[in-house]
């Protein structure tokens, strides 16, 4: 699938001359085809929330086993998220989303829900609590699993009882085992006033450093939805490339990019697009979008589709008219012979602090007179990376040496206001037992790449 994957899309754009004044003609929209068979299809299972995705149950069940061997002792409480409301909280994309914590050990998608685990030496026991169906409410918000055989048998977790049991079997529990692990500000006001009420002078503790020591390494399950969370993100980027020209608002740029992303089956984007052309490329999260492109400018593009609950994280920089100056050139070639010297030092045992070293004194001793009478390190203002997986920069130590199965980022950069550029290239990057992979290839990097992709775009870029 990954080898043909520009052939899963087919992106045609062109802009209208602009008319005379007064009124000058809005330019003509720029069209993205609708893919046949989107690349994030996916086998949709009608009694899960959303129509949800197929639960492995056996990976959500290891990753529920590793964090009890962990405990040793105690009790894991992990609440589900909750829905927002439309007349008071603000909508972007989605009006519910899931907790990470608790679709990392259950899979599915439900509101309002508790994941109770108990462990101790000789036996644990997991327990997931549903609230009871409501059919009236579903005609408005969607069916629900309830406390029923039914999602005994798509989660795979054995105990699904009903929420109005939650303080009784926590209270029973409590008495004989050991601390008690939440997810203390995943807490709503109201959750909190009821555990302290159940809970009253137990030893509570925060869940979070456990569960984010045990998401850097991603199983096979999540390396699948990267996977294809990141395919998708490059069919946007392609599609981005092809269409822009001179003349074109930032967030025409955006609107195709995005638009490929969930033509392909995303769920929603990983985080806000951004889109900085000329001057706000130089500003690194600049996501206002409103700037009109501008002949002979590079734009910096950083974004990322989320499909399956995970997320990519993908920036290119290509010019606005389809090909580079020298200058820009040049400045882009150092980026990315920096991010080459940072990969290539990937391997199990060294630190994202290393590569961090490695990227900054290889741009330094290659800088020349790039950057005048400073060396172009002092213009990557960021770090080299982050972790990547549920969240664009998912929790973890960045102390730890690296290990197979752990994702993270690449993204060296070269910012310059004073010339109205930035340049940055992010690539998502998977430690493997003898190096690196890298997950975002397929999206072309290099500066004759991009102009080749972009000449392949419909449409003549005037000057």
């Amino acid at each position: 699938m990954r080898a043909s994957i520009f052939l899963l899309f087919t992106c045609t754009a062109a802009l209208s001359a602009q008319a005379a004044p007064p009124r000058p003609a809005p330019p003509a929209p720029t069209m993205v085809a609708i893919p046949a068979m989107p690349l994030g299809r996916w086998t949709a299972i009608a009694e899960l929330p959303g129509m949800g995705r197929p639960v492995d149950t056996a990976a959500v069940a290891a990753r529920r086993r590793a964090l009890l061997r962990r405990i040793g002792r105690g009790i894991v409480l992990i609440p589900a998220a909750h829905t927002r409301e439309i007349e008071r909280d603000h909508m972007q994309d989605n009006d519910f989303r899931q907790d990470d914590t608790f679709f990392y050990f259950t899979g599915i998608e439900n509101h309002d829900a508790w994941l109770l685990l108990m462990a101790a030496p000789e036996s644990s026991h997991v327990a997931l609590l549903l609230p009871v169906r409501d059919t009236a409410e579903e005609r408005w918000t969607g069916i629900q699993l309830g406390p029923d055989s039914v999602a005994a048998r798509l989660t795979g977790i054995r105990d699904v009882i009903a929420l109005d049991s939650l303080a009784g079997r926590v209270s029973r529990a409590a008495r004989d085992t050991g601390p008690i692990y939440l997810p203390l500000d995943a807490l709503t006001p109201e959750e909190q006033r009821s555990m302290q009420a159940a809970l009253a002078g137990r030893d509570l503790r925060d869940l979070y450093p456990l569960v984010d020591s045990l998401r850097l390494v991603k199983d096979a399950d999540e390396l699948r939805r990267l996977r294809m969370a990141i395919d998708i993100t490059l069919l946007g980027h392609a599609a981005g490339m092809q269409a822009v020209r001179p003349g074109m608002w930032e967030y025409q740029l955006e609107a195709v990019i995005e638009a490929t992303f969930r033509g392909n089956g995303a769920d929603r984007v990983g985080y806000p697009s951004f889109v900085g052309s000329g001057p706000n490329g130089a500003t690194l999260h600049y996501d206002t979008n409103r700037r009109q492109m501008q002949a002979g400018e590079l734009v910096a593009v950083d974004a990322g589709a989320e499909w399956g609950q995970y997320t990519a994280d993908v920036t290119r920089t290509f010019p606005v008219s389809g090909r580079f100056t020298a200058r820009q050139k040049a400045l882009y070639d150092l980026v990315l012979a920096t991010q080459r010297a940072a990969f290539d030092s990937v391997r199990p045992g060294v630190r994202v602090s290393d590569l961090n070293r490695v990227a900054r004194r290889y741009m330094k001793d290659h800088s020349g007179r790039l950057c005048g009478d400073r060396t172009c390190d002092e213009y990557f203002v960021h770090g080299l990376g982050h972790w990547l997986g549920m969240n664009v920069h998912d929790p973890g130590d960045y102390g730890v040496p690296l290990a197979p199965g752990m994702v993270f980022t690449i993204e060296p950069g070269i910012y310059i206001p004073a010339e109205r550029l930035g340049i940055r290239i992010e690539d998502d990057v998977l430690v493997t037992a003898t190096g690196g992979e890298w997950l975002s290839a397929q999206l072309p990097r290099t500066t004759e790449a991009i102009e080749r992709l972009m000449a392949a775009g419909s449409g003549a870029r005037r000057p």
